[in-house]
Order: C-alpha cells, then sequence, then structure tokens
C-alpha cells in the first residue's frame, strides 16, 4: 500500500512537472515573439547598401587592417542576424557553478537592437529560461525558472539600457559591417593595436574598447565600468569579452567561439562561455 502511494505521489509530481514545462515553453515562445515583433518596428532602413573601402579613409590605423581583413569591396552591409549558441553559465557570482545552455538570438542593427532567449539546464527537468535585450532604447533582463517563475527582472533606461547596447556593440563582431562609420560608430585612436569605438542610441551614449591581434582581428572589447546584477542589486564593474575562431561566413571573418568576463581585483570572473552554431544574415 505505501509503494503505491509514493508511486502515485511521484506519478503526480512527474505529471505537474511536465505540465509546467509544456505551458512554460508555450509561455516563453509568445514572449520571445512579441520581443521580436518589437525589434522589427524599431527597424529603420540601412544605407548604403554595400561597403565600399573609401569609407576607411582616416580611421585608426588597427581598425583599417581589421576592416580589411574581414570585410571585401562590395560586401552587402548586414541589416539583421539570426543567431543559435551553445555553451555554459555561471550562475554564481562568486563560486563556480556552470551549467549548459543552448539559445537563439535575433539582432536588427538599425535601429540596434537584440533578443537573446536562453534556455540553461539548472538541473534534471528544470530548465532556468532566460530573456537578455536591448530594443527601442530599453534594457531586459529577465530569468525565469520553467520560464514561469521569475529570478530575475529587469527592465528600462538608463544603466540597464546602456549595459545592453554595450553588449550589441561588442558582439558587432559578428556582423562586422555595423562597425562601419556608416552605420553609426565613431572611432578614435588609441595604439597600433587598440582603438575606441563610440556608439549612439537617441540618448544613449557609450565607448567600448577594442583590442586587435596580429592577424588584424578584433581579440578583446571591454568597458572600463558595466551595469550587472549582484546580490540582488545593480552594481558596476569593469567587462570583457573575448573573441577566437574566426571563419568565413557570407563573405565576412567572424569569430565562433567566445567569453565574457567581469573583471576583479582577483583577475577574470567568466560568467559566460559560447559557441556560435549558426549564423543566418539579412542584407541590405
Amino acid at each position: 500500500m505505501l509503494k503505491q502511494i509514493v508511486l502515485m505521489i511521484v506519478g503526480g509530481a512527474v505529471v505537474v512537472v511536465s505540465a509546467m514545462i509544456i505551458y512554460g515553453n508555450f509561455h516563453w515562445k509568445l514572449t520571445t515573439r512579441k520581443l521580436r515583433e518589437q525589434l522589427e518596428i524599431a527597424r529603420v532602413p540601412v544605407e548604403p547598401k554595400i561597403f565600399n573601402s573609401h569609407e576607411l579613409v582616416g580611421l585608426p590605423v588597427p581598425v583599417q587592417r581589421y576592416l580589411r581583413a574581414v570585410l571585401t569591396e562590395g560586401q552587402p552591409i548586414v541589416t539583421a542576424v539570426s543567431l543559435e549558441h551553445q555553451g555554459t553559465f555561471n550562475m554564481s557570482t562568486k563560486a563556480e557553478q556552470w551549467y549548459s545552455f543552448n539559445s537563439t538570438q535575433r539582432v536588427i542593427t538599425r535601429r540596434p537592437g537584440f533578443d537573446w532567449s536562453a534556455r540553461i539546464a539548472m538541473m534534471a527537468g528544470v530548465p532556468v529560461l532566460v530573456h537578455d535585450a536591448y530594443i527601442a532604447g530599453q534594457g531586459t533582463l529577465h530569468a525565469a525558472i520553467f520560464g514561469l517563475v521569475s529570478v530575475a527582472q529587469l527592465h528600462g533606461a538608463g544603466e540597464m539600457a546602456q549595459a545592453e547596447l554595450m553588449r550589441f556593440l561588442a558582439e558587432t563582431v559578428w556582423y562586422p559591417t555595423a562597425l562601419l562609420p556608416s552605420q553609426g560608430v565613431v572611432w578614435s585612436a588609441v595604439d597600433d593595436h587598440s582603438a575606441r569605438a563610440m556608439l549612439k542610441d537617441r540618448d544613449i551614449k557609450l565607448s567600448l574598447l577594442f583590442h586587435f591581434n596580429d592577424n588584424n582581428l578584433i581579440e578583446t572589447v571591454s568597458a572600463e565600468s558595466r551595469a550587472q546584477m549582484s546580490g540582488g542589486k545593480v552594481t558596476r564593474a569593469p567587462w570583457q569579452c573575448r573573441l577566437w575562431n574566426y571563419m568565413q561566413r557570407d563573405g565576412m571573418q567572424v569569430p565562433l567561439d567566445g567569453d565574457a568576463s567581469w573583471v576583479t581585483s582577483d583577475g577574470l570572473k567568466t560568467y559566460w562561455r559560447g559557441h556560435i552554431n549558426t549564423l543566418r544574415y539579412e542584407f541590405a
């Protein structure tokens, strides 16, 4: 009798969890669709339609070398990208608690915006679904168990929006025509292997430091200060992305592997390690 009761309880729990997973996935897909519809609404026409090397005149030397290395004359300008990633995510700001994830991402280059939708496998049968987004000047971070029970939810302008626009600018290495002056980026010289890129979207203005390796490719992108979620509060800390494994995709050289870290007094605190499985571009 006791065994039957236990089996009934376990069976009931399995049914409840399965129902939560099914409904949570359905709800999350609806939310993802709405966010990506908002991206499309904010979209503006892109000019010019193709890359002309005359754009490089006057740019810092390492930027010129990089753009000549990753683009060819006449390369169509990227207007949108759909990506799929896989990797691991550290869910702790202090310890090493790595969990696998897979994700999709939609990017619009002008007006700059993106939505990253990830599924993090915290434990068997219990996923955490995450949206990280920048849409029409607003930043969003939402994480929910099963896609239903929120464990983090931030949205708005100010620091949140600036942090998400920083992510957009750092990830332009995946759609490098977005780093051209005609696409809104203003470059300033630092040294023979570094340059600073400034991007403005309406009232939000920021800059990141790009470092180029001996192959003239972007190796790191960093910020002196970026907003982060720590202990339930928003704080600021230095931030860095590393990029490698450059491959040709639709005529452009782009990195397929990377990581993101907070820079602490004890060194790098990496929280994201990812690989790009697919890149699907839309061109002007």
